[in-house]
Order: structure tokens, then C-alpha cells, then sequence
């Protein structure tokens, strides 16, 4: 089964209505505020390195989730039917059980140290939050990062959490010899939307306080303006208000996403827009109506917009300027840490989404 790498030895028992994670894993709750309602799962994955199918059309090849399920509670996540491979639901089993690798450092030391690794780089945060809420507790990221130090292998973070911050040591010691580079998720600035669809995540205004924060300590980092959520946060004013945020934060690029709606995400979301917004139901069947994806004249008039406005406030500009008065980083694989003769890694690779302050004049 695909998920099966989720499952602990077999425990022996054979319940057909268990979730294939739950045969062994231990369950917990917490008695916090903040994990009201939520149920974590710890399990022992098998493997933790995941290769990304030929088919996906994304710049990385292999990445790295320490949990399943995200906290966050993105009312449109794109990551919610993969819950339904664990036997959950994709709505509020998706937000409120949380499956966590509890030896996911361990793991990613072992696999990083074998001989068949070719030191791929590897992206993090791309089907749910790797600092999601559960990573204060669990502090998973650490120990990975750590490994990932030592065996000085580029990696990306992208993050809609403000967490990362908490491991701004292990990154700068990691950039020091490799590559690294971190991306910070923001569609809108918008407040009551914002408390709305990203009930579990930190204000927008405060993760483009982390991407500053990053950048200025030599970590790369650019803002995936996603998703932009139709006939809602759309308009010219509101494209422009993040724009001129997004370029005030001093991200190195931007890259829009218009709203995409697969299955899973796609009954979640319009579950929310019938309660908070039903007039515009009707308009999202139109536009969505044959497939996950807008019509691509919209997403284009969109970029189309975003580019324009990238450009008129500067994005990347500043940080630019100021990569070129920074001296040149050591190479990948120089001599660090513990392990001081690890591996060298492959050149230096920009792992996030081609920004639009990257892309050239029509």
C-alpha cells in the first residue's frame, strides 16, 4: 500500500477498521490550548527520504515530511485527500489527527549515510508544514536538520509557520557549506480572511517578518503568493496590498498560484464558500467546473498582474544588491561538525518556484 512505510512491525493484530498507521503507533492527546481536539499518532516510519513521482511537474526530486495532516487547518490545503490513504477523512481528520515520525531524524542520518545516496537536494514543507504547531512540541525538524548539516545535502523549507526561526542556527550552519534557501507561504494579508480559511496559522504580516528575519541572516528566502483565492482576494487593491508587503519584507522573489482544487480540497473548500461566501458558489463551479485548475486565461491575467506589480515595488531588488556585496559562500561539502568528512554535495541549486522578479520582459 502506499502508505505502508507509515505502518510499525506488524503489532500482530488484524483490525480492519484501524487506520493502517494506528497498528502499533502510539496515540496521544494534549491538554494545551493550543492541541485542543487534535490526536497525534507517533510512528516509526521505515523510510523517510520520499523520491517525487517523474509525472509531478515540480522543480525538486526528493523530499522529506516528517508529519501527515496539518494543524495549520488551510481550509483549501491541496494535501487533504492524502489522509484519505490513511483510512481519515480529508476535512476535519486532516486538521485534528496528526500522524508524527517520531524517528525521522534518525531515519534521515541513516539514508543520507548510505552509500547509494547521490546527495539529491531535498525540499521540506511541501504536502504539509514541517513547522506546523506539533513541531514545537515534537521538534523533529532539529535533529533532521542537523543530519542534513553533517552531510552537507542542500535542502528548501517552505513554511507557512513562524517556527523556523527557532532553528536559525542549524540553517546558517548549514549555509555556510551548502545550499539552503527557504520560502514562506503568503496568498493575502487580508486579517479577517486570513482568520477565516488559515484558522491555525500565525498572521500573514508576521511570516513576511520571518522571510525578513531570514534573509537578513544570509538564509535566501521568497514568498510563494499562494494560493490567490478568486473573486476574493483577486482584486487589483488586494493584489497590490500583498505585493507591496511581500516586497517591503525584502523577499528575494515572488511566484503566485491561483487556487487549485483537487478532490479532497475541493468539497472541504466549497463546503466553507456555501456557509461564508454561497453567492459565489455558482461562480467557483463555472470556474472550476472542468477540473482542479482556473481556466488559464485567468491564471495568466493574474501572474500577468502580480508580475507588473513585482516589478514596480522592487521585488528582489534590494536583496539582490545586497547578495552582490556578500563574500562567496565555502563549497558544498566542507569541512563541518561532527562529521567533518561527509560527503560533498552537488552544486548549488535554487530550490523554491522561479520567482516573477526572475522571469524575463515578454
Amino acid at each position: 500500500m502506499r502508505w505502508d512505510n507509515l505502518r510499525l512491525a506488524d503489532s500482530g493484530r488484524d483490525d480492519p477498521a484501524a487506520p493502517l498507521f494506528a497498528r502499533g503507533a502510539v496515540t496521544r492527546t494534549f491538554d494545551t490550548p493550543e492541541f485542543k481536539g487534535m490526536t497525534f499518532f507517533e510512528i516509526h516510519a521505515r523510510s523517510i527520504i520520499n523520491r517525487v513521482p517523474a509525472a509531478s511537474r515540480v522543480p525538486f526530486d526528493h523530499t522529506i515530511n516528517p508529519y501527515r495532516g496539518c494543524g495549520h487547518r488551510c481550509v483549501y490545503c491541496f494535501a487533504r485527500k492524502t489522509h484519505q490513504y490513511l483510512d481519515l477523512d480529508a476535512g476535519a481528520d486532516f486538521d485534528s489527527k496528526i500522524v508524527v515520525k517520531v524517528n525521522a531524524a534518525e531515519l534521515v542520518r541513516k539514508e543520507l549515510a548510505a552509500p547509494r545516496w547521490p546527495g539529491h537536494a531535498i525540499a521540506m514543507g511541501t504536502n504539509v508544514d514541517c513547522y506546523q504547531r506539533a513541531e514545537g512540541r515534537y521538534q523533529l525538524m532539529r535533529g533532521i536538520l542537523s543530519a542534513l548539516r553533517d552531510a552537507a545535502n542542500p535542502f528548501s523549507i517552505l513554511t507557512k509557520g513562524t517556527l523556523i526561526l527557532r532553528d536559525l542556527d542549524l540553517l546558517t550552519e548549514a549555509a555556510e557549506i551548502t545550499q539552503v534557501s527557504a520560502s514562506v507561504s503568503v496568498g493575502f494579508v487580508d486579517p479577517d480572511l486570513w482568520r477565516s480559511v488559515e484558522p491555525g496559522t500565525p498572521d500573514p504580516r508576521r511570516r513576511l517578518e520571518t522571510c525578513a528575519t531570514l534573509n537578513d541572516n544570509a538564509i535566501p528566502c521568497g514568498v510563494l503568493m499562494a494560493p490567490i483565492l478568486p473573486y476574493l482576494t483577486d482584486s487589483p487593491g488586494q493584489l497590490e496590498r500583498t505585493v507591496k508587503e511581500i516586497a517591503q519584507s525584502g523577499a528575494t522573489h515572488l511566484a503566485p498560484i491561483v487556487l487549485h482544487l483537487r478532490p479532497g480540497a475541493r468539497e472541504w473548500w466549497l463546503g466553507w464558500l456555501s456557509r461564508e461566501h454561497p453567492r459565489l458558489v455558482p461562480r467557483y463551479l463555472e470556474l472550476y467546473g472542468r477540473g482542479a485548475y482556473a481556466p488559464q486565461a485567468y491564471q495568466q491575467r493574474i501572474t500577468d498582474q502580480v508580475k507588473a506589480l513585482a516589478r514596480q515595488y522592487g521585488v528582489g531588488r534590494a536583496t539582490a544588491a545586497s547578495a552582490r556585496r556578500l563574500p562567496p559562500r565555502p563549497q558544498a561539502g566542507a569541512p563541518h561538525g561532527p562529521e567533518a568528512g561527509a560527503r560533498p554535495g552537488p552544486a548549488a541549486l535554487q530550490l523554491s518556484l522561479p520567482g516573477l522578479s526572475e522571469l524575463p520582459d515578454e
